[in-house]
């Protein structure tokens, strides 16, 4: 009988705190979100629709702690890369290319996009783990259309997000003569393509002969990834404490059903 009353008396317990938790923590945790998650949203600086703001121009040097093949400046505004200027050392001949975008256009990072529209997991996720791309897609993409002059045939590049860096991949490649296609293998979908890789476009063969990567940092994609990963926790936090008190009710019940 006293076990019987102790279990009603611990019940009525776990049910007050339940009752706390839903109406009282549950909220506050949830406007604890919202700020933190309208924080983020203001470190993507992304247009707003009827604002009429512009949003400001960042330039972010590009560089890596290897060669000096490749070098640039990329101007960000907002989730588009409006442009990049672009010094390239053919590691043959030493000659020197330099491609910068076109005036009238503008390369849409859809990584940033895909960011702010996503829940919370994806989101994090997306900015953590690039795209794995073929290379057919990556000559596919129109990439190579955005520059001045016009990239030769044997360039592709790609630009991604890893973390809080935006990357740029620079592949020369080298066509592949038809007595020498025998042992040919196209290479799947990756973030980074080592040299070797091959594929085919349109009608020709090609093998990735050597392989550039420049990065640069962007402080606001830490500060987002930062907001991304404490909503994560608060949310896991709650989700544990409702789980917690909800398995101590059924098995208070339980015993008060006896066996």
């Amino acid at each position: 009988m006293a076990a019987a009353m102790a279990s009603t008396a611990e019940r009525a317990v776990l049910e007050e705190e339940f009752k706390w938790l839903l109406q009282e923590e549950v909220h506050a945790v949830l406007r604890q979100l919202q700020d933190i998650l309208k924080e983020a949203s203001h470190r993507f600086a992304l247009p707003t629709s009827g604002s009429g703001a512009a949003v400001r121009q960042e330039n972010f040097v590009l560089s890596t702690s290897g060669t000096d093949q490749v070098k640039g400046v990329l101007t960000l505004q907002g989730d588009a890369l409006c442009q990049a200027d672009v010094n390239l050392k053919m590691p043959r001949n030493n000659q020197l290319l330099h491609f910068a975008f076109r005036e009238d256009k503008q390369w849409k990072l859809q990584q940033l996009m895909d960011a702010v529209m996503l829940q919370l997991s994806r989101a994090r996720n997306r900015l953590t783990t690039p795209a794995t791309l073929t290379l057919p897609e990556i000559a596919s993409s129109g990439l190579t259309k955005m520059f001045t002059p016009v990239l030769p045939p044997d360039i592709l590049v790609n630009f991604y997000i890893n973390l809080n860096k935006l990357c740029l991949t620079v592949y020369q490649l080298h066509v592949l003569q038809p007595s020498t296609t025998k042992n040919f293998k196209p290479a799947g979908g990756s973030i980074l393509h080592n040299p070797g890789a091959m594929f085919e476009f349109g009608s020709q063969r090609y093998e990735v002969s050597h392989v550039h990567k420049v990065e640069c940092v962007v402080p606001w994609l830490n500060d987002a990834l930062v907001f991304f990963t404490v909503s994560l926790q608060l949310c896991q936090q709650l989700k544990d404490k409702v789980m917690g008190l909800e398995k101590g009710l059924w098995f208070l019940l339980w015993i008060l059903r006896g066996p």
